[in-house]
């Protein structure tokens, strides 16, 4: 929590140096239409990321067990996890910096700008660097994804929507379905077995596509354009 805030306090400063602007320009207090993106954002994470993990088990001799011994107490240590390393990463990669980017470039320079360092960042706190393909891998899945989440912030012009979709996605990949640092959390999987062939290709593929481009459709064509814009710029 004081991470946060420091990191609020940091994002104030470097807002308010660099365009003589408050925090408020991310777009943080709530109103009807950015608690409208949020529910919706959690949605449309949620969804895929189900499809996903029931896909994993579909096409082979595995199924998912429901934890009867998950107490309500881990629930909310991980909930609490989640949310902040979300909270965290959203203000790190789209908050000053990328309302910052979009301002002195453009929109879409910034946004790749933003999902680079969004990839980057991934193969650090994954711990992969020493593997090439596995380095590669994760930036190309996370890069994309931070594009997806760089132009949600930009189109509505708040935090919103893309911390909903990143909390929509992270909360249940890694507590519902167990995949992630915190370990066993509500589901587990029958055994270890993995897929193999075109299927787990397509399931792959599936989990790195399905998000970014819904997203990038619903921003297209269901946000009304109050997004950032450098012709707003003071």
């Amino acid at each position: 929590m004081i991470g946060l805030l420091v990191e609020l306090a940091i994002s104030w400063l470097a807002l308010w140096f660099v365009c003589k602007k408050n925090i408020n320009v991310l777009g943080l207090g709530p109103t009807k239409n950015r608690l409208r993106h949020f529910v919706i954002g959690f949605i449309i994470a949620a969804i895929p990321c189900i499809i996903y993990h029931l896909l994993s088990v579909a096409f082979i001799n595995n199924r998912w067990l429901l934890q009867n011994t998950y107490t309500t107490l881990a629930f909310v240590s991980a909930f609490w996890w989640v949310l902040t390393s979300i909270l965290f990463e959203e203000l790190l990669f789209r908050g000053a910096l990328l309302y910052i980017l979009i301002k002195k470039l453009n929109e879409n320079k910034a946004c790749i700008l933003s999902a680079i360092a969004f990839g980057a960042f991934h193969i650090i706190t994954f711990n992969v660097g020493g593997n090439p393909l596995q380095s590669l891998i994760v930036f190309c899945m996370t890069g994309f994804m931070g594009i997806a989440l760089a132009k949600a912030f930009a189109k509505t012009g708040s935090i919103y929507l893309p911390a909903a979709l990143h909390l929509g996605w992270n909360f249940v990949n890694i507590i519902i379905f167990s995949n992630g640092p915190l370990g066993q959390q509500l589901f587990i999987k029958a055994n270890t077995g993995k897929l193999a062939g075109p299927e787990s290709l397509f399931i792959f593929l599936f989990q790195v596509f399905a998000l970014p481009c819904i997203t990038l459709l619903y921003v297209r064509y269901a946000v009304k354009n109050n997004g950032v814009h450098r012709a707003s710029v003071q």
